[in-house]
C-alpha cells in the first residue's frame, strides 16, 4: 500500500532521518502559527507584527554604556533581534525561554529588529 504524501510513514521516516535542528525549527514554526503569530520570514519593516519563538541569546549591556537588553528570538524560520532600551534585566527573559512579542518591525544592518516590544512569557512545556 503506497504511503500518501505527509502520511504517517513518511513523517516517521523524516523524523528518523532529519537533523535535530531542522526538526526543532519545524516544531517552532508550527507552534508559532498555532499561537496566532506571524512567521518572522514574512514580516516586513514598518509592519506591526506578533512573533512567537524561543530566545537563543540574551545579552546585557556593560554598565558603562547606556542601559540596553538585547535578545535573539528564533521562530523556526528566521531570527529577530529584540532590543529593550533603558533596561539591563527583565525577569523571565533568558535563553531557551519561549515568548510572544508584539511591536513594529524595523531593520538594522540587514537584521530584523523589534525595539521595546510588548512581550508575553509562554508557559514551559512539560
Amino acid at each position: 500500500m503506497p504511503a500518501k504524501d505527509g502520511g504517517y510513514f513518511s513523517r516517521l521516516v523524516r523524523k528518523l532521518t532529519s537533523d535535530v535542528e531542522d526538526l526543532d525549527a519545524d516544531d517552532l514554526s508550527e507552534k508559532s502559527e498555532a499561537g496566532g503569530a506571524q512567521r518572522a520570514c514574512d514580516c516586513r519593516s514598518g509592519q506591526e507584527v506578533t512573533v512567537l519563538g524561543r530566545l537563543r541569546t540574551v545579552e546585557l549591556c556593560p554598565t558603562n554604556e547606556a542601559a540596553t537588553l538585547q535578545a535573539e528570538l528564533f521562530d523556526g524560520t528566521q531570527g529577530v533581534t529584540l532590543i529593550w532600551l533603558g533596561r539591563r534585566r527583565i525577569p523571565g527573559i533568558e535563553p531557551g525561554r519561549t515568548i510572544k512579542v508584539r511591536g513594529r518591525m524595523a531593520e538594522r544592518d540587514g537584521q530584523k529588529v523589534l525595539y521595546n516590544p510588548y512581550y508575553e512569557l509562554q508557559s514551559p512545556v512539560s
